[in-house]
């Protein structure tokens, strides 16, 4: 069955069932308050009469007593244990009639103690309960058809938005490409928000393809240069290599070269193509000092380069030890690549953080391709990744690594003066 029709129909049901479940409560209420104000007049007027009876004498003329206590188109009854004594009625009693009856003792005009039966036909009531039963059927028949039409009025109006999401998706899914749904700007609704979700997400899927595939031409692009590099160099060895000794040397060289570089992209491809869920993150508190100068011995004796460090032994963070290294080596070779001059490591307790700066002294980053360094393959200029050797994958590496760990890297840099990366690292564990 189809959402409409299920709409259709559950919505007219549930209308129909609360419009005869009200106009059964409006017809039952009525019905007893029409009989219950009956039967209290007519108890009334019992009480009205017992209380004149017990005030006559022989000489009273009580059939016209009586009959002056009488209810229209009833009757008035006066007997004892035995038979009745005296009785009075408007008109024949009639079996198809509806009556109403009231019983209840009196003294006679002798003394004895008699029974008062008051009897009233209430056929006006049924007759008028009958017209109020035939007006309400006749209501919620005349009702079904407004409700029928609001039923289906609703179900367009919920089903509308949706079939156009259905046909926005069929069409991005048969045509490949990321189509969006016109949503009026002052709609607040649901399903308006559905779909402006739906949008978003398109929106993001399709920034998410186009990274993609800039990710996998610019990955072509890196690999096919250090294996063109390659091939040329074997085939120049093929060629002359083996009777030239400085044609062999450096051909072995460039592809000695071009084989680390090529190795080095790989591996870094591999790392970001990490799921974030997989990391293994073991947060332990870390004495800062130690740990930063155990970093800058190492880069020292990797590229007999000078790295200073300015750090309190006092201070205290709380991070994983091998990703915090695996970023700081990251930020110090970039430092490496970029300056001439020694690199400086300071750290700065703030409250909650501890600030590590990496401080270099080389040329300087303009400040327009600041907020796009941590971008897979981003380079500030076409040949300075290529001088340097680095294949523009590091900082990206760093910035994931950064997220995984909690940290905030914020970039100040200064043309003709070098460059300043500094780290937001947590002293303590994270809530």
């Amino acid at each position: 069955m189809r959402l409409k029709t299920k709409i259709h129909l559950l919505t007219t049901l549930l209308m129909l069932v609360m419009l005869v479940a009200t106009n059964s409560g409006i017809y039952f209420l009525y019905d007893k308050f029409a009989y219950n104000t009956e039967y209290k007049q007519l108890q009334a007027r019992a009480n009205e009469l017992s209380s004149t009876l017990s005030q006559l004498n022989e000489q009273t003329n009580l059939q016209q007593v009586l009959r002056a206590y009488m209810p229209t188109d009833g009757a008035v009854y006066i007997y004892d244990e035995q038979h009745v004594i005296m009785k009075v009625q408007s008109t024949l009693e009639m079996p198809d009639v509806p009556y109403i009856s009231f019983t209840m003792p009196a003294i006679w005009i002798d003394g004895t103690v008699v029974q008062i039966k008051l009897k009233q036909s209430v056929e006006e009531v049924a007759s008028t309960l009958g017209l109020l039963k035939a007006i309400l059927v006749v209501v919620s028949i005349v009702a079904t058809i407004p409700i029928f039409l609001a039923s289906l009025a609703l179900g367009r109006l919920i089903l509308l938005p949706l079939e156009r999401l259905n046909k926005t998706m069929l069409k991005s899914a048969t045509t490949g490409t990321y189509e969006k749904i016109d949503i009026p700007d002052k709609g607040r609704d649901e399903l308006t928000n559905i779909n402006r979700t739906f949008n978003i997400m398109m929106e993001k899927l399709e920034q998410h393809y186009q990274k993609q595939q800039q990710f996998v031409s610019n990955a072509s692009h890196e690999l096919k240069t250090p294996i063109t590099v390659i091939e040329s160099y074997a085939k120049l060895l093929l060629r002359r290599g083996f009777d030239n000794k400085e044609v062999a040397q450096e051909s072995l060289q460039a592809i000695v070269n071009e084989s680390s570089r090529m190795h080095e992209m790989v591996l870094q491809l591999l790392e970001l193509a990490k799921n974030k869920e997989h990391l293994d993150v073991h947060f332990v508190q870390l004495e800062l000092a130690p740990f930063l100068n155990k970093v800058a011995t190492q880069m020292q004796q990797a590229y007999h380069r000078r790295f200073i460090v300015d750090a309190e032994m006092s201070n205290y963070i709380y991070s994983d030890e091998k990703m915090l290294k695996q970023l700081l080596f990251i930020l110090l070779d970039n430092a490496r690549k970029y300056s001439e001059r020694e690199v400086h490591i300071h750290a700065t307790d703030i409250s909650e953080y501890v600030l590590i700066t990496i401080q270099d002294f080389g040329v300087g980053i303009p400040t327009e391709h600041i907020p796009h360094l941590f971008e897979r393959f981003y380079r500030v200029a076409e040949d300075r990744n290529r001088k340097t050797g680095g294949s523009g994958l590091g900082l990206a590496i760093a910035h994931e690594l950064a997220g995984q760990l909690g940290i905030t890297i914020d970039v100040e840099s200064t043309i003709g003066e070098g460059s300043s990366f500094t780290l937001r690292v947590p002293k303590e564990e994270q809530q």
